[in-house]
């Protein structure tokens, strides 16, 4: 029996390990189109990316700076002297240029060292965001093409029923004109005949908004899914325990794997904060060099010189007016909200979970009595025609034999139709979606 992190469909997809089809509109195809034109997509991908180079940034603060800073300057001197030995005036110039390269080593700086450890955990977190973004794509592709699929279902079977329909209006108009029926056998079917027509009408609408749904995923218009290859075996959630799929999601499900990084951050913010309290430590480096050029009433001659340091640069925080304690306190109280909205979280993914687990469970039962129903509908159907032919039974008996069964027909497609989703949409709960999943519903499709 497969586990929750395994595939659920593995007897559906009765093809799964020969290659898929290259048709352009199968349901894979569709969904890489999605992934190079959906936005909100797009927006998560360069999300992640922005969140990735946190890490180098945090890697930054323990690792060595260097900085060279420099400046030249030109003077000019001039003097006048009411000395008779002296000359009385003259005028001298001077320029001077240093520079100073300066490098500096954190040896102890703790609220550095828990910077960089915050920003692994923030790495995670962005990519646990980005995998919500990628199921809720493979959810929206999924929907919008099994919604067109369903569009064309729903209109080909108004069709059909409109084309039966119009058979029984016409054998209601020959059977009045010979006598053997009244008016009202045809004015009834010609009723039914009027309300299929308004139907096929919001059937054609629908299928119109369903495609347009689908072209606005992918980026082009007039996509072709290819149809459900039917009859369909629908199968029930396996495991069938929903316990099982909850288990699962405690180490699949990116919502809880954010909550978690959330919590292992807020933990090293207070680690900052109790750090304020104690000292750091630097090694620095210097060397330096300054050169004057020209004479000048302090210099004589032209001069350079070099200067060299090594040392530690020491600091111990005395009193900050309780600002650090203040910021402890602070972050001791994010801390805890940080875990009361993991276990929220986890609650919220158990609700998730078990409520699309008995959806698929719902659905299966539900597939299941609809087929049985097609079938009674199918016999009913063909009773009333036999009983109107031998004259037991009316027009209307027939027409409303008719009805039931379309609509069983119509409710049937859209049963299997979310059937599939809800195993995707299981799998999603529980964070164990993967595009692959779409890659072997393709099976199911026909080229």
């Amino acid at each position: 029996m497969p586990g929750p992190g395994q595939s659920t469909l593995p007897f559906l997809f009765i093809s799964a390990l020969l290659p898929l089809a290259a048709a352009a509109e199968d349901l894979f195809q569709v969904y890489r189109d999605a992934q190079r034109y959906d936005a909100a997509y797009s927006s998560a991908r360069q999300a992640l990316e922005a969140g990735r180079e946190k890490l180098p940034q945090g890697r930054a603060l323990i690792l060595p700076t260097l900085n060279l800073t420099g400046d030249a300057t030109r003077s000019r001197f001039d003097v006048e002297s009411s000395d008779a030995t002296q000359s009385p005036s003259f005028t001298r110039s001077s320029s001077s240029a240093q520079y100073t390269l300066l490098l500096t080593q954190p040896l102890y700086r703790p609220q550095n060292w828990n910077q960089y450890q915050q920003a692994e955990f923030q790495v995670r977190q962005a990519e646990a965001t980005f995998a919500l973004a990628y199921q809720d794509l493979v959810i929206r592709i999924a929907q919008a093409y099994f919604d067109v699929l369903g569009a064309q279902d729903t209109l080909s079977l108004v069709r059909a029923q409109k084309a039966a329909i119009s058979e029984q209006l016409a054998q209601a108009k020959r059977n009045f004109e010979v006598g053997t029926s009244t008016i009202t056998d045809t004015r009834e079917a010609q009723a039914r005949f009027d309300l299929v027509l308004a139907q096929e009408i919001a059937a054609e609408n629908d299928l119109r908004v369903k495609r347009l749904a689908l072209d606005t995923l992918v980026g082009r218009t007039d996509t072709q899914p290819n149809p459900i290859n039917a009859p369909v075996a629908v199968p029930p959630a396996q495991p069938v325990d929903a316990d099982a799929w909850v288990a699962a999601s405690e180490n699949a499900s990116p919502a809880i794997l954010q909550a978690k990084k959330a919590v292992e951050v807020a933990e090293l913010e207070t680690e900052k904060a109790k750090a304020g309290h104690k000292p750091t430590l630097d090694l620095t480096t210097s060397y330096g060099v300054n050169k004057n050029i020209g004479a000048s009433p302090v210099i004589a001659a032209d001069q350079k010189s070099t200067t060299g340091v090594v040392g530690l640069a020491f600091n111990l925080p005395l009193f900050a007016g309780f600002a650090t304690q203040n910021r402890i306190r602070e972050t001791l109280a994010l801390e805890e909200k940080a875990r009361t909205d993991l276990e929220g979280t986890r609650r919220q993914v158990a609700q998730a979970v078990r409520t699309a687990f008995f959806g698929v469970q719902s659905g299966y039962g539900q597939v299941r009595a609809l087929e049985a129903a097609e079938a009674s509908s199918q016999s009913s159907l063909d009773a009333n025609r036999l009983g109107y032919q031998v004259g037991v039974r009316i027009n209307i008996d027939v027409l409303n034999a008719q009805s039931q069964l379309f609509q069983t027909k119509r409710d049937l497609a859209q049963a299997r139709y979310n059937v599939l989703l809800g195993h995707l949409r299981l799998r999603q709960a529980n964070g164990t979606l993967q595009a692959e999943d779409l890659a072997r519903m393709n099976t199911l499709l026909v080229p």
